[in-house]
């Protein structure tokens, strides 16, 4: 249906054109305004049920810049404008609507509100600095016969980089809705390059009004069925690595724009050059530093996820495993204890069919809890060591001192009051100095029988089995 309606506007457009061309084509003007309007609207529809709304509607703020450039035409050709001043309102909407797109090109995903903010004064002055610098043609087109030429070179210019950049972020996309938006973006930018070239270069000394004029409402009326289409853009992936360089490399666009353009007007707008070649250096340094902060926020954060169990908020096995070996081998070269706990929930599968796994959840966090507030020494580490399982060493602490950790972790875990009821633990414990046992893992093994024993012994209880010339017994 999109695509009849479009084929409808053209075909009402080319009625328009040939049975009311009016002196100034004022009909003509109603159609090519109303086409980026529409293609305008289509894409805020499309940003109210998409990822990529932030692509959507910066691409809609440009169509309806172009829209306006196109009605200052209008108002032009009708005698409502004014000589002095309508045409260069024109050029300057024509110039600006390339800001948005150069801008929501240039971004990365996911990024924060300031670094947006840079990018987006960076997309602003590069606006100003082309205009000045197209500007600088349209006053001599009366003086110098290739000033027009220059002119129509650096819309050309313009187009170009818009459409190249849009394929290379389609090409590298990776997320389908983003993949889709940028497809969009291209298909029309290409399309749109060779409208303009076609229309500036060989129809240039035709007024608008003419059958010309249909060409222009395409690209519009293509962006807009594609707005309202949202099925998936087809086609393969880059290369992971180079996608990812894509990303990376995609935030150099503006400054590296600001410096080509603040090169080319430094003689005429010296100033204004001078801030682009400033705002490009200083912006990109300040975003690169804002990127350089969230990376690392972002590694702590994983460096956090890969040490601590993602329910409990404990440490995990990973941790514990690195947490025991690295004890153990301070325990060793130091001559000092080390003691372990192996702590088990009893019943807990009882628990969770009866009441739940929200429940069982919860009752995991709150003996975590208990367990973290209990043995709550700096050396020491509570872990969860797998299911309802959990794990406490103990280091630099004597045999009667890890037995009366053992056993007041019983007896808070024994006070905890759940919305469900109560629930008890039970304790191994392995103690050790160093140069008795060869491993950790033996350390491991001791607290694993203890657990065992008290589990037989009848749940609710701290146990240790005798562990040779340095072992005890000790059950409660």
């Amino acid at each position: 249906m999109p695509v009849v309606l479009a084929l409808l506007y053209v075909l009402c457009h080319g009625v328009v054109v040939a049975f009311w061309p009016g002196p100034a084509g004022e009909g003509s003007f109603v159609f090519l305004t109303a086409a980026p309007v529409l293609a305008a609207l289509a894409c805020l529809w499309r940003a109210r049920r998409d990822r990529a709304a932030l692509g959507w509607r910066a691409t809609a703020l440009a169509l309806l810049l172009w829209a306006g450039g196109m009605a200052v035409n209008m108002a032009d050709a009708i005698g409502a404008g004014r000589a002095d001043l309508t045409p260069r309102v024109s050029l300057l909407l024509y110039v600006i609507y390339g800001v948005p797109l150069v801008f929501i090109l240039a971004r990365a995903r996911r990024e924060r509100w300031t670094i947006s903010t840079i990018d987006g004064l960076m997309a602003a002055l590069l606006g100003v600095l082309f205009f000045v610098h197209t500007l600088s043609f349209a006053d001599r087109i009366n003086v110098d016969d290739t000033a027009m030429a220059n002119m129509r070179r650096m819309f050309d210019i313009q187009n170009l980089c818009i459409a190249a950049f849009a394929c290379v972020r389609w090409l590298a996309g990776d997320v389908p809705e983003r993949r889709s938006f940028f497809r969009a973006l291209a298909l029309y930018a290409l399309l749109y390059l060779g409208v303009a070239y076609y229309i500036n270069h060989f129809t240039a000394e035709q007024s608008f009004g003419a059958y010309n004029d249909l060409l222009i409402d395409v690209p519009f009326l293509l962006l807009a069925v594609l707005a309202l289409r949202q099925a998936p853009a087809p086609g393969g992936v880059l290369h992971p690595r180079l996608s990812r360089l894509v990303q990376a490399g995609g935030p150099m666009i503006l400054p590296l724009l600001l410096l080509v353009v603040g090169a080319l007007v430094v003689d005429h707008a010296r100033p204004l050059a001078l801030a682009g070649f400033v705002v490009a250096t200083l912006g990109f340094s300040l975003r690169s530093t804002l990127l350089q902060i969230d990376l690392l926020e972002a590694q702590a954060r994983l460096d956090q996820l890969a040490r601590q169990d993602g329910l409990t908020g404990v440490a995990n096995r990973r941790q514990f495993d690195a947490a025991l070996t690295s004890e153990w081998n301070r325990a060793r070269r130091s001559g000092t204890e080390v003691g372990l706990l192996l702590v088990d929930i009893d019943h807990f599968k009882a628990f969770n069919d009866q009441h739940g796994h929200p429940a069982g959840d919860r009752c995991l966090q709150a003996v975590a809890a208990v367990l973290q507030a209990t043995a709550n020494r700096a050396a020491d580490t509570v872990a969860r060591y797998g299911g309802e399982e959990f794990a406490v060493i103990v280091p630099g602490t004597s045999v009667e001192g890890v037995l009366a950790l053992a056993e007041r972790l019983r007896v808070a875990v024994q006070a905890l009051q759940l919305p469900e009821g109560r629930v008890s633990i039970s304790v191994g414990v392995g103690f050790a100095h160093p140069p008795v046992m060869a491993t950790a893992e033996q350390l491991l093994a001791h607290a694993d029988a203890g657990l065992y024993a008290a589990k037989r012994g009848g749940r609710n209880q701290v146990a240790a089995l005798p562990s040779g010339p340095m072992g005890f017994s000790f059950a409660r």
